[in-house]
């Protein structure tokens, strides 16, 4: 019952990572203004940071306390759930207040036109690449978790 709970958990925190991160997201892109559709990509991002959040820890206790794991399969999974935490707490602690500040000082004329979108490009190149990180740990975790 254990091993279905973590397989259960883990295919809905790796699912949610690919549906905000290559459908969602994109999507909004394709059919807001870049600044409304900055808007709702940051609600989601905030959103999944706190399922990340609320899911590491139950798919954490639920590691200690299987009985069906020994203790190097204990262990690496704690580094994939703590390598999926860090990467989703990077991007909402770290990246996203900075490019959110930098979009609020671009005011009306949007990002592209400040002087400071090549930090926001960058920024934002960072964000995808730890996306794409938790990405493939989420499939490493589904497939690992039971």
């Amino acid at each position: 019952m254990l091993a279905n709970a973590r397989l259960l958990l883990a295919a809905l925190w790796a699912g949610s990572v690919w549906t905000v991160s290559y459908l969602a997201a994109p999507s909004a892109f394709a059919v807001l203004d870049s600044t409304q559709a900055g808007n709702v990509v940051g609600i989601m991002l905030t959103r999944s940071a706190w399922l990340a959040i609320a899911l590491a820890v139950l798919l954490g206790l639920l590691v200690a306390r299987a009985t069906d794991l020994d203790a190097r399969r204990k262990r690496w999974l704690y580094g994939v759930i703590g390598g999926m935490l860090a990467c989703s707490l990077i991007v909402y602690l770290g990246l996203q207040p900075t490019m959110a500040a930098i979009r609020a000082a671009a005011g009306p004329a949007g990002v592209r036109a400040s002087p400071q979108w090549g930090t926001f490009a960058a920024l934002h190149g960072v964000s995808q690449g730890l996306y794409l990180v938790e990405t493939i740990l989420g499939a490493l975790l589904v497939v690992k978790a039971r």
